[in-house]
C-alpha cells in the first residue's frame, strides 16, 4: 500500500492531469491558477519558513488559507473579487484532492466550506460619445506607436472585445472585404465574428498596409514585434487617457480600464435600441442574464420609464365626454 501523495506531487498532477489533460483549460485559466499557487507558496515560505517542496497537505488547513486570503486583500491590496478568484482556484484543487486522495477528505471538506467574500457592486463605468472621441483622438498619429494605438482604441470601443481578445488578434483575423468583420476566439473557447463600421475599416486597412505582417503575426505588436501584453495594453491606455483628460474634463474623475471600453461598446448598442439578446451575442456572453447589467446602468432608460408614471399626489382628471357637436364632427 502506497503512502499519501505529497502536496507538490498533488499540485503537479492537478495541473498536468486535471487542468491540461482532462479539462483542456485555456492558457488564461492555467495562468490564473498558476499565479494563485505561486502566491500561496510564497506566503507559506514567509509564514511557515518552509520551502515550497517541503509543504505538506496538513499545512494548508483553513486557518492558514484564511490568513493567505486576508494577506492578499489587506497587504497586497487586492479587491474582494480578486480574493474570490484565488479562492476558486484553491477550491478547484481541493475538489481534485478529495476525489483522488480520500485520506485528505476531511481537510478538503473544510477548505471547500470556506465561502467567497461578498462585495459591493460599484456603478458600471463606460464612456460617453464625447469621451470616446477624445480618447481615440489622443494618440499622436505622427508616430508608428500612435497610429497603432489609435487603431487599437477605435477597434476596442466599437467591437467590445475583451483585453485578451484584442491582444490575441492576428493579421488574418481581420476581414475588410464585403461584410467587414474581425474574428476572435473568446472566453470559453467561443469563436465569434464582430462587424466593423466604415471608420474602423478605413483605420484597419491603413494600419495593415503599414503593419505588413504575416497572416499569423500579431495585429497590434509591441515595439519588439511580439504580441502586446496585458500590462502593455494598460500602459498605452493610461498614457492616452492622460492626454484625453486635458481635452475632455469629464474623464478626470473616471477610472478607465480596458474593460471599460468593452462596457462602452455595449452601452452604445443599448442606447441605439439594440436588443439585449443581440448585445449578449455581440459580446460573447455565456448567458443573456449577464447583459442585464447594462440595462441597470442606462440612466436614460430609467428616466424614460419614470416619465411614464404619475406622481401619487397628483389627482388624475375625470373623464368627460366631448361636446355633442364635436362628437358629430369627429364622426364625419
Amino acid at each position: 500500500m502506497t503512502g499519501a501523495a505529497t502536496f507538490p506531487a498533488l499540485l503537479e498532477r492537478f495541473f498536468t492531469d486535471r487542468l491540461l489533460r482532462q479539462r483542456q483549460a485555456s492558457p488564461n485559466t492555467v495562468a490564473s491558477y498558476r499565479d494563485t499557487f505561486r502566491l500561496l507558496v510564497q506566503f507559506a515560505r514567509q509564514r511557515l519558513t518552509k520551502a515550497p517542496c517541503e509543504l505538506s497537505m496538513a499545512d494548508l488547513d483553513t486557518p492558514f488559507l484564511g490568513a493567505f486570503l486576508d494577506d492578499l486583500e489587506y497587504a497586497r491590496g487586492n479587491a474582494a473579487r480578486s480574493r474570490n478568484v484565488r479562492l476558486a482556484a484553491i477550491h478547484s484543487f481541493f475538489r481534485y484532492v478529495a476525489l483522488h486522495e480520500p485520506q485528505y477528505l476531511g481537510l478538503a471538506q473544510r477548505v471547500l466550506a470556506m465561502p467567497s467574500k461578498r462585495f459591493t457592486r460599484s456603478p458600471l463605468a463606460y464612456l460617453t460619445a464625447e469621451e470616446s472621441e477624445a480618447l481615440v483622438a489622443a494618440p499622436d498619429t505622427g508616430t508608428w506607436g500612435g497610429r497603432r494605438d489609435r487603431t487599437l482604441l477605435l477597434l476596442a470601443i466599437q467591437t467590445g472585445l475583451r483585453a485578451a481578445e484584442i491582444i490575441g488578434l492576428r493579421c488574418e483575423d481581420v476581414m475588410l472585404d464585403y461584410g467587414a468583420h474581425v474574428h476572435c476566439r473568446g472566453k470559453g473557447r467561443k469563436e465569434r465574428c464582430t462587424p466593423l463600421r466604415k471608420d474602423a475599416v478605413a483605420a484597419l486597412r491603413t494600419w495593415l498596409q503599414e503593419r505588413h505582417g504575416e497572416p499569423t503575426a500579431p495585429l497590434f505588436p509591441n515595439a519588439r514585434g511580439g504580441a502586446l501584453s496585458h500590462d502593455g495594453l494598460e500602459y498605452l491606455l493610461a498614457k492616452h487617457l492622460a492626454t484625453a483628460r486635458n481635452r475632455c474634463p469629464s474623464l478626470q474623475k473616471k477610472r478607465v480600464t480596458p474593460h471599460t471600453l468593452r462596457h462602452t461598446a455595449a452601452m452604445t448598442l443599448l442606447q441605439h435600441g439594440v436588443d439585449h439578446t443581440v448585445i449578449a451575442l455581440w459580446l460573447g456572453h455565456e448567458s443573456v442574464q449577464t447583459t442585464y447589467i447594462y440595462l441597470h446602468a442606462d440612466l436614460a432608460l430609467k428616466e424614460e420609464a419614470l416619465a411614464r408614471t404619475t406622481p401619487s399626489n397628483v389627482r388624475l382628471p375625470r373623464y368627460r365626454p366631448d361636446d355633442e357637436l364635436l362628437t358629430f364632427l369627429k364622426s364625419l
